[in-house]
């Protein structure tokens, strides 16, 4: 599972402070993505500084409506992952923005496919 996605209006999403949070913990749960026909997926792999991030998404030239997702750690062959997972996204290009900033534009999402985005340094 992850955690739910929820419509924004241009604000900015950081860290959000609370005792215990989900993003907090590592999540063991296996992700069970929603894609097929014109859906898609997206993950975005990050360091582990970003865990409790939100990261949105928008369509292309519809900056102001996005949906977000936090970073989480899971585990991908007994090694640590962190990563914000989308799906059930439309066919189509879209924008990722991190403290209301773009971070990439031109992202493009194809139906049945899991596209992914490597934020973190080994990428660099």
């Amino acid at each position: 599972m992850h955690a739910p996605s929820h419509s924004c209006r241009g604000q900015a999403h950081r860290r959000h402070p609370t005792v215990e949070s989900y993003a907090s913990r590592p999540q063991p749960e296996p992700v069970i993505l929603d894609i097929g026909g014109p859906l898609g997926a997206l993950i975005v792999h990050t360091d582990p500084h970003m865990v409790g991030v939100e990261i949105e998404i928008s369509a292309a030239a519809r900056d102001h409506d996005r949906a977000h997702k936090e970073v989480l750690e899971r585990e991908i062959s007994g090694r640590p992952a962190y990563a914000a997972v989308f799906d059930k996204l439309e066919h189509g290009v879209y924008t990722l923005w991190v403290d209301d900033l773009a971070r990439a534009r031109g992202v493009t999402i194809s139906g049945g496919a899991v596209s992914e985005l490597d934020w973190s340094s080994r990428a660099s």
